[in-house]
């Protein structure tokens, strides 16, 4: 008698260190896990070399009030994870896995040469250790960063969008990593983006409800990649996720930060309640032209599988 397996839905983000995950993509991940997706966390770094942005936490009575520089790094790297934990955890995410590499910091520190950070690491390793997790967790969707690093330079997020193309490439290919499972291909990859107009509706409404806003020029000048939205999702229902996620990483966010928190959920909502995708590569066909995508499974159908 044939028994049969039905093939779970799952999206896999590839992120390079806590506290990505809360600001890029959090209300999309948060709606699909509501609708029953297996969503699936990939944190490159433990993000050792983070800075304290919130200037509350060297308070009195708060956990960096009077450490030496030295101190602050330590600190940070004890409680960096258990941020992690927390955001993932509002977001819903079901796996959260740690690819094992230190923070890069950023170009021509000292951190960004030691051997174990995530920039030093050899391509083929990091890109197996993203295979290995491609084939146990089966993602039909896989969500990275750009090609474009243009407004963000940093090692740790270049890396995180080149090996996340090899291992897209890779995962379904038997002659690679025989030893990290059998093969499996995703369908599709996105990249996420920060749409200019989103910029716009909350620069606009920041001025209106607030009288000032964050961004200036240096945003604005910004060359745009709005052209190259082929998906656009509805997740205003979703904004808790975001503002919570990012709450829980208390060292990385000041919560009286307007870039963050300079409108509510419920403004944002009404501003600009989408978030913003680009369809990079599918084995599904692209949209035509002149479409935008609602649904990141979008040509993908999830079938039932016959084993004998």
């Amino acid at each position: 008698m044939a028994s049969v397996s039905v093939h779970r839905r799952c999206i896999l983000t590839v992120h390079a260190h806590p506290d990505d995950e809360a600001s890029k993509g959090a209300p999309t991940l948060a709606k699909y896990r509501a609708e029953g997706v297996h969503t699936v966390l990939v944190c490159c770094t433990g993000g050792e070399e983070g800075d304290l942005q919130n200037p509350r936490l060297r308070e009195p009575g708060q956990p960096f009030h009077g450490l030496t520089p030295d101190e602050e790094k330590l600190k940070m790297a004890e409680l960096r994870p258990i941020e992690l934990a927390e955001s993932a955890a509002i977001i819903g995410f079901e796996e959260v896995v740690m690819l094992g590499y230190r923070d890069s910091g950023m170009v021509d520190t000292d951190a960004n040469a030691h051997p174990d950070s995530f920039h030093m690491a050899p391509l083929d390793d990091a890109v197996g250790r993203l295979v290995g997790t491609i084939r146990r967790t089966r993602p039909q969707v896989i969500i990275t960063y750009s090609d474009d690093h243009s407004g963000y330079p940093h090692p740790d997020h270049v890396k995180v969008h080149d090996i996340s193309i090899v291992a897209f490439e890779r995962a379904g290919d038997p002659n690679w990593y025989p030893e990290h499972g059998e093969p499996f291909q995703p369908a599709k990859m996105y990249y996420t983006l920060w749409s200019k107009a989103r910029l716009v509706a909350v620069h606009e409404a920041m001025l209106r409800l607030r009288g000032s806003s964050p961004y200036d020029d240096r945003w604005f000048n910004r060359v745009g990649q709005d052209e190259r939205v082929t998906t656009r999702l509805e997740v205003g229902e979703y904004l808790w996720a975001r503002s919570g996620a990012l709450l829980a990483h208390a060292t990385q966010v000041n919560p009286d930060e307007p870039f963050w928190f300079g409108l509510s959920d419920d403004e944002l909502a009404e501003v600009y309640p989408f978030e913003d995708w680009v369809l990079a590569h599918s084995h599904v066909g692209y949209v035509p032209e002149g479409v935008v995508e609602e649904d990141l499974f979008a040509g993908i159908e999830i079938v039932a599988e016959v084993q004998q």
